[in-house]
């Protein structure tokens, strides 16, 4: 028989809302590492996706009796999201989402707990030609699909029912996709008869990869001060650096040596996590004469992918 759960699912809210706020404060004061040259974010666009669902006993009824007293309609918390855009003073995906869900909580005095998810829209600076070198225009710029920020979070009310605190957190990078086109290689495993997969000592690896990390303080993402702050673009270089420096002999190699890299630059980071995804390449040319490229073409599904997750005593191995 299944375990009789004592907790009732019972939430509501709304998704894809779609936050475009221009010029908000600059993120600045980032310390810099060796692996990665950013160190901060003009803002000009701040544009996130948010996903806003909230908690509560006395929502109960609304779903049991079709009383609506308390039910702040979805369409309501869109509104709220977007107009608290404009009155956040912060730089962060994540102090944007701390504060909108604060904010809704003091408002909504009969809100338990909120679960906020917001996946930045990456907008690309356009360089223009200037009078001696070629510029950034400031005013034009390009939607990137490439590789976002992402951050989720938990708040719920302290034990006296007052102020509203981050109960939970992950912050993230998603959607990174990088192609090492030769100096990875897959053997060794395990052979017998269900193995058909060829040993290979020098193969092109294609990756797609989810970044995630927890901080030891939230604060360090949402305050005012935020000179701790993880930026996603330095976890991203540090991957990036890492798949470049290593000869990995799997993907599981590689997304370790990531994390350790990660630990290390970030000691104010709990734990990182990983989701991979093994997208290489299928070789359809061996050799090109005159030439020591190939020519591939996409791999097809069923897909391998890998979970890890790591802490600080991995550091300590």
């Amino acid at each position: 028989m299944p375990k009789k759960t004592t907790e009732r699912t019972l939430f509501y809210g709304k998704d894809d809302v779609l936050v475009y706020r221009t010029y908000a404060k600059r993120l600045a004061g980032i310390k810099p590492i060796p692996e990665s040259n950013f160190i901060g974010h003009d803002n000009v666009i701040f544009a996130l996706k948010v996903k806003f669902a909230v908690y509560g006993k006395q929502l109960l009824s609304s779903f049991t009796e079709g009383d609506n007293t308390l039910v702040v309609a979805t369409d309501s918390m869109k509104n709220f999201i977007l107009l608290h855009a404009a009155l956040y003073k912060g730089e962060t995906i994540e102090g944007f989402l701390a504060f909108v869900s604060q904010r809704f909580m003091a408002k909504y005095s009969h809100i338990e707990s909120i679960s906020i998810t917001g996946d930045r829209l990456p907008f690309d600076p356009v360089y223009v030609p200037g009078k001696d070198e070629w510029t950034d225009s400031g005013l034009v710029f390009r939607r990137s699909h490439n590789d976002h920020t992402s951050a989720s979070m938990e708040i719920t009310r302290t034990e006296d029912g007052t102020e509203p605190t981050v109960s939970t957190h992950l912050c993230g990078l998603a959607d990174l996709q990088l192609i090492k086109v030769s100096g990875s290689s897959f053997y060794g495993f395990i052979r017998d008869e269900y193995t058909t997969l060829p040993e290979s000592y020098n193969r092109p690896l294609y990756i797609y990869l989810n970044i995630y990390w927890i901080y030891n303080d939230i604060t360090n993402a949402i305050s005012d001060t935020i000179t701790d702050y993880v930026p996603a673009e330095q976890i991203r270089d540090i991957a990036q650096t890492v798949f470049h420096e290593y000869k990995t002999p799997s993907i599981q190699f590689l997304i370790y040596q990531i994390g350790l890299r990660i630990l290390s630059r970030f000691p104010q980071l709990l734990e990182v996590k990983f989701e991979s995804n093994n997208r290489t390449w299928e070789t359809v040319v061996e050799t090109i004469e005159d030439s020591e490229g190939k020519v591939f073409t996409e791999a097809r599904p069923p897909f391998g992918f890998q979970g890890f997750s790591m802490t600080r005593d991995d550091l300590k191995e």
